[in-house]
């Protein structure tokens, strides 16, 4: 040890771990794309890339979105899931410093930092009011700062919770299998899927995520359980995946088959663990009590579960004379920013007004 670094690790300062070879691999080792303000030049190579940046994400079908809501100043807006706050931050821009933005968001550890981000471009508290809170308790926002001009919700999870290995929400990296937007409540998804039978787990795969395997997968996991073997870590339930597909044949087509297995089986307890589909259900129910008279509203979904809750709720209201108009059919976001951000294939966008 030189030295300085003799010098630095008595002080109690610890160096940076630097990454072996040419590029960054894991989490920590990206720390520039942590900083987009001090290494705007590599955050952006990232981007040019097609991928996104550790700890960010790209916020998608924004001018859509901005071109649907029509946002003139002087007006009150709510997102409903403020994520990295790129659909907000586009939002308060078209209120030219007249109006008033809401933001709601449940995850304590990313609402602190989209805060910081946000006051650091300049929408402090006289124009942003930042809640941690569900969406599902839309009626309770809206009875005390609706109701809202012009609302949107994204219903994705952010990238910056999908890539830090610590969230547990990706099978590609090793850590804790928590899949919690909020990490202070509730059960992690290791809790959960200890908690359930054989058919409550075939049963969740095919509703949440229209998994093909889903009875082979829930047998291997009670088996699992049955064995002594743990289902504590991504890993651990990515290899119960893959020991419940080992009856494929090895051909080019299988190692493509277990990846979209494991997508949709995070996918499918992610929502469990989050009630997301209950979530969004409240969410709906309260939508049209929350909009002024001839107020505006856009939804992202990711997947085919949300959008027939969406259609189906705005047919409803539609049907109902609540809402004057809805979207016919979904809009998706251009080829180029499919190819810019692959993240953005399977997005789908609905939009509806509030009868006057």
């Amino acid at each position: 040890m030189g030295k300085e670094e003799h010098k630095m690790e008595n002080n109690g300062h610890k160096r940076r771990v630097r990454y072996k070879g040419t590029h960054p691999r894991t989490y920590e080792e990206k720390y520039k794309e942590h900083q987009p303000e001090k290494y705007a030049d590599t955050v952006a190579k990232v981007i040019s890339k097609g991928s996104t940046p550790a700890g960010m994400h790209i916020s998608i079908m924004v001018q859509e979105i901005l071109d649907f809501l029509q946002i003139q100043p002087g007006q009150k807006g709510l997102d409903a899931t403020l994520g990295y706050g790129g659909h907000t931050r586009r939002m308060l821009e078209q209120l030219q410093g007249s109006g008033h933005m809401f933001a709601l968001d449940v995850d304590p550890i990313e609402i602190v930092k989209t805060k910081e981000r946000l006051q650091y471009a300049g929408f402090g508290e006289e124009i942003l009011t930042i809640l941690q809170e569900n969406f599902a308790n839309l009626d309770r926002v809206a009875e005390k700062y609706g109701p809202f001009d012009f609302m949107m919700a994204d219903l994705g999870v952010s990238s910056m919770q999908i890539d830090n290995p610590k969230r547990g929400f990706s099978y590609k990296t090793e850590g804790p299998l928590d899949l919690r937007l909020n990490p202070e409540k509730g059960q992690s998804g290791a809790e959960r899927l200890r908690s359930l039978g054989r058919d409550e787990i075939a049963g969740m795969l095919v509703e949440n995520a229209d998994e093909p395997y889903a009875g082979e997968i829930a047998e291997e996991i009670i088996r699992s359980y049955r064995r002594g073997m743990q289902i504590e870590t991504t890993t651990q339930f990515k290899e119960a995946i893959e020991r419940a597909l080992a009856f494929l044949p090895e051909n080019r087509e299988k190692k493509d088959i277990v990846k979209k297995t494991c997508q949709r089986c995070f996918q499918a307890l992610r929502i469990d663990v989050n009630s997301e589909f209950e979530v969004l259900q409240a969410f709906l129910e309260h939508l049209p009590d929350a909009l002024s008279p001839g107020g505006r509203v856009a939804i992202l979904t990711f997947h085919s579960g949300e959008d027939r809750l969406v259609k189906k709720a705005f047919a409803r209201f539609y049907k109902e004379g609540i809402f004057s108009e809805i979207s016919k059919d979904v809009i998706r976001p251009s080829a180029q920013e499919c190819a810019q951000n692959g993240r953005a294939r399977s997005t789908k966008m609905r939009w509806a007004v509030r009868a006057d």
